[in-house]
Parts: structure tokens; sequence; C-alpha cells
């Protein structure tokens, strides 16, 4: 196992911002944290970083301790953040040379061409940074996490803002990030993204992990079909069974569909209130 997090605790005065957390991500895994603004997610990866420290609870990396090991930990993983963290003055090159040096990357010329090549930068190579799309910004950030040569990358909210199109060329680059054998951990609020790319997800509610398993395993124990009435929706087991509750209530103006991974978003979320 690469990471294992066990019952992690994080407060900020009488808040409490992640509670009794744990988990764990193999090697070659993407792993996705799924949940609401304010659900903890951003305050675990900056515990799985280092940049805050876990009030309780034990985070080993590689079966090392990362509060123990903490310049070791972070030569290991690299944050791909929500936040748009870049030199805007600088040229795209310069952005991840300068990278390099920080994190000790000798000759990283070709490694740094190379991966501007193979996310479709090479004719931006030279621009500033401040004059790209928000999309190329993105690209930019994820080449870093690229040539860090980190085994884990943390990858907070990387495609906000984005529109469907670069979406989902962000995907692919996290796809590609995997086949190269890294290992993921995703935060996001949107569960299409959630389904296409992780493995297993987590949902988290006011600090909580209120459910985890894979996308298809929690959506079949949510129950595999929904039926939309009005504003609401409700989760059955098989399509007889909804049929059955549709024809005992004598529904009308409903909708029958296979379930979502955002329908049991909502669902545990409202069991978790």
């Amino acid at each position: 196992m690469l990471l294992e997090v066990m019952n992690v605790r994080k407060t900020y005065g009488k808040v409490v911002a992640v509670d009794d957390v744990s988990f764990n991500i193999g090697r070659g895994e993407i792993f996705g944290l799924l949940g609401e603004n304010g659900a903890g997610k951003t305050t675990t990866i900056k515990m799985l970083s280092t940049l805050a420290r876990p009030d309780s609870g034990r985070i080993l990396l590689n079966g090392k301790d990362i509060q123990k090991y903490r310049r070791e930990t972070r030569r290991r993983i690299a944050v791909v953040s929500q936040d748009m963290n870049l030199g805007y003055e600088l040229s795209v090159f310069e952005v991840l040379y300068i990278y390099a040096l920080l994190r000790g990357i000798r000759n990283s010329r070709k490694l740094i061409d190379d991966t501007i090549e193979k996310l479709g930068m090479t004719e931006k190579r030279n621009a500033k940074v401040g004059t790209l799309s928000g999309g190329q910004k993105r690209r930019v950030m994820a080449a870093r996490a690229m040539i860090s040569g980190a085994e884990l990358i943390f990858m907070d909210e990387p495609t906000i803002g984005l529109d469907p199109a670069v979406r989902r060329e962000m995907w692919e680059m996290i796809r590609q990030m995997q086949s190269d054998g890294r290992s993921i951990l995703l935060t996001t609020h949107y569960t299409d993204e959630a389904e296409y790319l992780c493995g297993r997800v987590a949902i988290m509610e006011r600090g909580r992990i209120v459910s985890m398993d894979t996308p298809q395993s929690l959506i079949d124990c949510a129950g595999a079909f929904a039926v939309d009435i009005n504003s609401r929706t409700l989760l059955f087991r098989d399509s007889g069974e909804a049929d059955e509750y549709i024809a005992k209530e004598s529904l009308t103006g409903h909708r029958v569909r296979q379930t979502k991974l955002d329908d049991v978003l909502v669902s545990s979320i409202g069991r978790a209130v």
C-alpha cells in the first residue's frame, strides 16, 4: 500500500474540519474524494501533503510517518491545487524549468520539452503564462506534477471552472499520469469526473467519510434505478421494485432511469445530515 490514512482528525478552534477519516491508496490507483464545498476535502489534502498537522491519527507513505519524514515525503509527492499558483510573467518553459530546479531535477530541458509536447503545448512553450487560457494554465500545473517524479499526486479540484471540452482534456492528462505509474488522490464535486477516472471513491460530508467503494458498487448498493418525482429522487434496487412503488402510489409525471453517482452523493449527504 502506498498511502495509509488512519483515524485522522483536524480542528480549527471549535470547527471540526476532518473527523476520524481513514482510507488507503494503492500504487497506480486513482482514488477520489467527493463532497460539497466545506466537506473537508481540501483540509485532508493539506494534511496528507504535510501543509497541516493532524490533531490526531497517523498518515503513512511507503510505511513511514509523513510527519517524521517530512522532507522525504515532499520529494515523493506533488500537488496540483485548485488555485492558479503560477508565475504569470514567466514563460511556460521557465515555469517548468524553475520548478525542476527546486525539485533537484538535473538536465531537465528534454524532460520539460517532451512533457510540453505530450500535453499539446509546444506552440505555447515560450508564451507568458499570463496570456494563456484557463485550460492551458491547468495544463501547465499538470505538467509540473508530471515532471516532478512524484509517486503520489494530489489533485485538488483540478477542473473547477473549466468548460466541458477542456475538462475532458484534463481527464486524459490524469489518465496519462496513471499510465506513467503514478498514484493520484483526486478531490472533486463533479461525480461524472469521479465515475470516469476513479477506481474507488470516498464521499465526505462534514469532515467524515460517509461512504467508500468503487463508483459502481456505491451505485448498486444505493439502488440501481432512480425515480424522479418533481424535485425528489427515490432509489430502488431494481426496475421491478421501482414499478411496484409507482403503481402503489399511482404516480404520474415521473421518470425512471438508471442511478448515477450524483444520486448516491446526494443520498449519502442526506443520510449524514
